[in-house]
């Protein structure tokens, strides 16, 4: 049987892809942080399903009962908030799972700085503005960055910057953001993207430290910093341009 590591979005039940409601329908037993997955989103899982908690799992604890799922012939829906791909602890998963030739595959989700971009009704990549976009975290409490990732390094390259598991230490990347963005460079978090209780904040780098400790935000939040967040005057993007040739290709040679 099969491991579905299935990306459950940034929370909204109604922004899971079809796939993944399909294959958490299908799944007798399904595995999902607690703290990360809303309840309702269980309801989607047949009826006598096997629902575990991985919140306060260990790795080990959690691939366990993926190997013992699989020996009784039993999928199983693994649930990551937002999309896998990024800051989801799969790659371990995968790992274990390897070594007990337990088979798996991926669904992707909506990942969370994609939720708190829409909720912030901004595009993250702007005309000659911002044209790459940076996701990270920083170490604190966590795995250590790798030697050449650390934040201060990362904001010299520009662009936007979008950093997950970092609200707690929000003061710490204010003050390695600014001397590469400056403390007047437009930025925003958001808290429990597409939830009912979202909370949006907008304002400047210097400014979010206040902002975030007065809206007692302290975890599941994105934060955003770059001149993309509030950019007015750019050149129209060239790929609508009435200049470009838009002759019909021919035949593939």
């Amino acid at each position: 049987m099969t491991v579905h590591f299935i990306g459950a979005g940034p929370g909204a039940v109604d922004l899971l892809t079809l796939r993944a409601r399909d294959l958490i329908a299908a799944a007798p037993v399904c595995l999902y942080a607690g703290s990360l997955v809303p309840p309702e989103m269980l309801e989607i899982c047949p009826p006598g399903a096997r629902t575990v908690d991985t919140a306060l799992m260990t790795l080990d604890e959690i691939t366990g009962e993926m190997v013992r799922a699989h020996r009784h012939g039993l999928d199983v829906a693994r649930l990551a908030s937002g999309d896998p791909s990024v800051f989801s602890a799969m790659a371990e998963q995968m790992r274990r799972l390897e070594a007990e030739g337990v088979p798996y595959d991926v669904c992707p989700g909506v990942p969370a700085y994609a939720a708190a971009a829409a909720a912030l009704g901004r595009e993250l990549t702007v005309p000659t503005v911002a044209q790459t976009v940076t996701l990270t975290r920083i170490a604190a409490r966590a795995t250590p960055m790798p030697e050449n990732e650390g934040l201060d390094k990362l904001g010299a390259a520009g662009g936007t910057v979008v950093l997950h598991l970092a609200v707690h230490r929000i003061a710490e990347v204010v003050d390695a953001l600014a001397p590469s963005y400056g403390g007047d460079c437009p930025a925003a978090v958001v808290a429990h993207a597409s939830r009912a209780h979202e909370i949006v904040l907008r304002g400047t780098l210097e400014q979010m430290p206040k902002a975030v400790d007065e809206a007692g935000i302290q975890r599941t939040a994105v934060i955003i910093v770059g001149e993309a967040l509030a950019a007015r005057h750019f050149p129209d993007s060239h790929l609508y341009s009435a200049d470009r040739c838009r002759a019909p290709e021919g035949p593939a040679q």
